[in-house]
């Protein structure tokens, strides 16, 4: 048996200016640069605790539902308790829901700095 090493011809690790539209005010290191790049990383942090702190609160009501809801500890659906189920395959939908309305959100902040910075 033969050994075959597949290779792929090295490319340049260094970003190439200019290679994205708002690459040079920002590798520039100017006031206007350092505002831009500010008001993305604020917009991103601020999505990032919102989505967060709604992702908790609907945790905290799956809890309340649980521990205070009338019969919800009696009741059960092909004989798995109301409660397993709601924990068990009841809140996967809810992290994946918060998670695209995360990532639209993030991606809209970008596009926004994006244009933001390609009007300058």
């Amino acid at each position: 048996m033969t050994r075959v090493r597949v290779t792929a011809p090295r490319q340049s690790a260094t970003a190439t200016p200019g290679r994205f539209p708002y690459s040079r005010e920002v590798t520039e290191d100017s006031d206007a640069g350092q505002v831009f790049i500010r008001s993305l990383i604020r917009s991103q942090l601020r999505l990032a605790v919102v989505v967060a702190c709604g992702f908790l609160l609907i945790l905290i009501a799956f809890a309340l539902l649980l521990v205070f809801g009338p019969g919800v500890a009696e009741t059960r659906i092909l004989g798995i308790p109301l409660d397993w189920l709601l924990l068990g395959a009841g809140i996967y939908p809810v992290i994946g829901m918060c998670a695209w309305l995360y990532n639209r959100a993030a991606a809209r902040n970008e596009a926004r700095y994006r244009d933001l910075v390609e009007d300058k």
